[in-house]
């Protein structure tokens, strides 16, 4: 009798293995997943092969995903010397009054340029990539100057162009002094998917932070990830250790996620979900589906 429960009881695994693998796309035969967002990209982040590909080229705006030409800009100018961990950043009355997603601190406040950097990856701090921005090239127009020259230097197409600091809406900003409120930022699935393919490449350290689920500062505030694809969290997939969410009711709900597993490591972009919810079981379909056609290869 126990042979036989044993029997059953494998036979079952094996069926719903069987099931859930006949429920992705088979890479052998080339069959793109349909992704239910306006545009998506999933990309072999060594070599840079795009794998599979939906609306990638069309200029969208990325909201938050932003963020990461902001870590670049931030990163360069550290490893430059214009810029110390240990700085010590006053918070202006702009930096204090950004919406979305925030530190919460006042103006005048004191926060390290490591703190400011760490809450902006993790919780995607509005307020904390403004004050970043202003410390480091005295405004956050002079900052987008910065932006945007590093978009050309790393090759993004020519329909990429950042406005801003955060990613936020034009029109979220207009009538506060010291924004940057001239027009909206614009990036394809594809030269998002590239600009984190380089964050990710000339800056590996950075994933040490974007593995977080949360931080702690120094004025005892926790600040949660907004990525539920880390382990723990409730899109958990193994392996994926970043990178940036979005959202703006321009934009949509987005997701840039990296995942690696073995030696292949994967970089998946979704833009306009229409829930924060769907941004996620997309990306993880992706890479079912890239990591499903790696090992069709092998």
């Amino acid at each position: 009798m126990k042979r036989i429960l044993l029997f059953v009881i494998i036979s079952a695994v094996a069926v719903g293995i069987y099931k859930w693998e006949e429920s992705v796309p088979s890479a052998a035969a080339g069959n793109w997943p349909h992704v239910q967002a306006t545009a998506a990209i999933l990309m072999d982040a060594d070599s840079g092969e795009i794998l599979m590909s939906q609306n990638a080229e069309e200029a969208l705006p990325p909201a938050s995903m932003s963020k990461m030409m902001t870590e670049l800009v931030v990163l360069n100018q550290v490893k430059a010397g214009k810029l110390n961990w240990d700085d010590i950043v006053v918070t202006s009355k702009y930096a204090a009054v950004v919406i979305g997603a925030q530190i919460g601190f006042k103006s005048g406040e004191q926060l390290t340029v490591r703190e400011l950097f760490e809450a902006m990856i993790v919780h995607s701090a509005n307020d904390a990539a403004v004050a970043l921005a202003e410390f480091t090239a005295g405004s956050e127009a002079k900052f987008v100057e910065l932006m945007n020259r590093q978009a050309k230097e790393i090759g993004l197409s020519s329909s990429a162009h950042f406005a801003n600091a955060t990613g936020l809406d034009r029109e979220d900003l207009i009538g506060l002094s010291g924004a940057a409120s001239k027009g909206n930022t614009y990036l394809s699935a594809k030269d998002t998917a590239e600009l984190a393919r380089h964050l990710i490449t000339a800056y590996p350290e950075v994933l040490e932070i974007t593995t977080r689920n949360d931080i702690f500062l120094t004025n005892q505030v926790e600040l949660r990830t907004t990525n539920l694809m880390l382990p723990g969290e409730r899109f958990a997939y193994s392996g994926n250790d970043g990178l940036k969410t979005g959202y703006t009711s321009q934009a949509g709900y987005c997701f840039t996620g990296t995942t690696k597993r073995g030696s292949t490591r994967l970089i998946a972009v979704v833009m306009g979900a229409d829930s924060g919810d769907t941004r996620f079981t997309e990306t993880k379909k992706l890479f079912h589906y890239g990591f499903k056609k790696e090992r069709a290869r092998a």
